[in-house]
């Protein structure tokens, strides 16, 4: 089937040969990335009879069968740019929000949205179902006093949360309250100031339409070089170099977007952050281990984006680190999970669910998440590493214990733990200990505590490795 582009398309005189020459060169790229997508895209330039100078518009539409991609901001930055000097605007700075001008407004079968910042940024957006909810990204906003939830109307939006993702673009997560998909969206520049406007129009749908209309993460493009955020199927692994040290990648879990647990003004996030450091630092200096981090600051990372991380350092073993809530009473002390396609009791279902719900409220889309732990507990590598992984988890028990560090009654669990789900290197999350046990929250924040902790650790990885390696060269005669 043909795809039609419209290109609408009006200049002045006063419009420099370069700038003709990068408008050439950006809409050969959004065609390259569009067209086979059957999008249709329109681009005008006005003239602001009042200020007598130009104003800049991309707007992509899509039908709901679609998702609708906005690409505006690398079109407007390169324009603006050509006409000011850039200078001028301060394209240099990061943008901020504004407050002033900024709302979400809402009627009874529509949902609006428009932010005022200092200066024009590439952003994306989608809507996700499960529950319905607006996802936009920008590169990048600084939101620092701007207070967006005051202005919330609660019928059409439930919560609303904004953060920074670790490849250097901030998020806006709105939970809806009904069923709204994307109408049209885009961003509008006053010359005169170099401020931009970026508005986003949703209408009341039907859920069955929203559902269809919905896009799938995984195929939402990133503007830098055409990468994905999560794409469906994992990079292929670099090729191998040289080393002599295994790696070991630590997973401080949350973060950005999604604190953990709290208590008392204390985040879970924060707390296996720093814990993460410090077994860093004690595994570096003992030498037998390189170390990698699937985050080394407070930012948001998904349950796939780590696994794909320790892919990408080539890790030998994956720890991810935690310390979550339950009902006081319920669980206090150290615990080892692996992964396992049905949860060893209710807190590790609870604790599984609630992992793989914190990425939902970040905007990621799970979709297919339970069928994915079934064929990686069905694969023939699966048959390899399993066993591994149980080692791994027994070695660190014997380790905690040996240190005299409190364990959990039963300190090997297993549950359908989305970030365990690699077939490719043994696997565990390490629950520090419980934030609602009033002694094991006093204990994850206590450094002296910490650190017998961290070496326990660092003992079990080191006698895992001893046995691994022993085991492996059985295997391999």
């Amino acid at each position: 089937m043909l795809r039609l582009i419209k290109l609408v398309r009006e200049r002045e005189s006063t419009l420099s040969a370069m700038t003709m020459c990068n408008f050439t060169k950006v809409i050969a790229f959004l065609k390259f990335i569009l067209v086979p997508h059957g999008f249709l895209l329109r681009v005008w330039c006005v003239r602001e009879t009042l200020l007598g100078q130009r104003r800049c518009v991309v707007r992509i539409r899509a039908g709901w069968q679609h998702a609708l991609w906005v690409m505006s901001g690398v079109v407007v930055l390169i324009l603006l740019s050509a006409q000011t000097g850039g200078a001028q605007n301060g394209l240099g700075a990061q943008a901020r929000v504004l407050e002033t001008g900024s709302a979400i407004r809402a009627s009874q079968n529509a949902l609006s949205l428009e932010l005022v910042i200092s200066q024009p940024v590439p952003y994306r957006l989608r809507v996700l179902a499960g529950p319905p909810r607006l996802v936009m990204d920008f590169n990048t906003l600084d939101w620092a006093g701007v207070d967006l939830g005051a202005q919330v109307p609660r019928s059409h939006v439930r919560a609303l949360r904004q953060g920074q993702l670790p490849d250097g673009w901030s998020r806006l997560v709105l939970d809806m309250g009904a069923p709204f998909g994307l109408a049209s969206s885009e961003q509008r520049i006053d010359a005169s100031t170099g401020q931009a406007v970026i508005s986003v129009q949703l209408v009341r749908m039907d859920l069955d339409a929203f559902e269809r209309a919905a896009q799938d993460e995984g195929r939402f493009a990133v503007l830098s070089g055409g990468a994905f955020l999560h794409p469906e199927a994992a990079p292929a692994p670099a090729a191998p170099v040289a080393r002599r040290k295994p790696v070991v990648m630590l997973d401080p879990g949350h973060g950005g977007l999604d604190p953990g647990a709290e208590r008392g003004g204390i985040r879970e996030a924060d707390l296996v952050l720093t814990f993460a450091r410090q077994l860093r630092e004690v595994l570096v200096r003992r030498g037998l281990f390189d170390v990698a981090m699937t985050r080394d600051e407070d930012v948001f990372v998904s349950l796939d984006g780590r696994i794909r991380a320790a892919r990408a350092a080539q890790a030998d073993v994956f720890l991810s680190l935690h310390a979550d809530a339950l009902p006081e009473g319920l669980a206090s002390g150290a615990v080892i999970y692996l992964l396992g396609d049905t949860a060893s009791d209710d807190s590790a279902a609870y604790l599984a669910e609630r992992h793989d719900r914190a990425d939902m409220l970040a905007g990621v889309d799970l979709t297919g998440n339970t069928d994915e732990i079934a064929r990686v507990l069905m694969s023939v590598a699966w048959q390899d590493t399993a066993p591994r992984a149980r080692d791994l988890a027994e070695s660190l028990v014997e380790g905690v214990g040996a240190a005299g560090l409190r364990l959990h009654r039963r300190p090997i669990q297993s549950g359908a733990f989305t970030v365990l789900r690699a077939v490719d290197m043994p696997s565990a999350l390490v629950e520090l200990g419980f934030m609602s046990s009033p002694r094991d929250l006093a204990n994850l924040r206590d450094p002296d505590w910490t650190l017998r902790m961290a070496e326990a650790l660092a003992d079990s990885l080191e006698l895992w490795h001893e046995r691994d390696m022993a085991l492996q060269g059985l295997r391999r005669r």
